[in-house]
């Protein structure tokens, strides 16, 4: 088998494995959330975490690897403006994405509280809306790369 191919078959895999894992964390969380149900909120955060980082902390790192890889069996130019919009919006996602992550394990733990006390404090739901302005660029960053990975509309050379 050809080593584009595969590289390129794995590429497409991480890019699914992100986009799908953040679109589930998404709305099992905001549904948990929706659900004002502390049980459900504290079990699904914790199945949030678990995720991430079985999921979607491997795919970034193969997403990434497979990247680099396919730029230079391509030769395609580190340089080029393709690869700067490219690389700034992975970052630009990760720099959401890791405050995403503590926010989640804050979240855990707020609504551990919460069973105690039997009520969600303010403390959860400035979280929670936090959680929702962090996560909805990086998502919207995902779909600019898939974008950019597909149409490459900027110069690659």
């Amino acid at each position: 088998m050809d080593n584009y191919l595969l590289l390129k078959y794995f590429h497409i895999f991480f890019a699914t494995v992100l986009f799908g894992t953040g679109v589930g964390i998404a709305f099992f969380m905001l549904m948990a959330a929706r659900s004002k149900n502390i049980s459900v909120i504290l079990h699904t955060a914790r199945i949030v975490i678990v995720a991430d980082w079985l999921f979607t902390a491997p795919a970034v790192v193969g997403q990434f690897i497979t990247g680099v890889l396919l730029m230079k069996r391509l030769q395609y130019s580190f340089g080029a403006p393709w690869f700067h919009a490219v690389f700034s919006t992975f970052v630009f996602i990760g720099c959401c994405w890791i405050p995403v992550v503590i926010i989640q394990y804050r979240l855990r733990n707020l609504a551990k509280e919460a069973e105690q006390t039997g009520v969600l404090s303010t403390n959860f739901h400035r979280a929670m809306r936090l959680w929702i302005l962090l996560g909805i660029p990086a998502f919207v960053g995902i779909l600019v790369i898939l974008w950019l990975m597909i149409f490459k509309p900027l110069a690659i050379i």
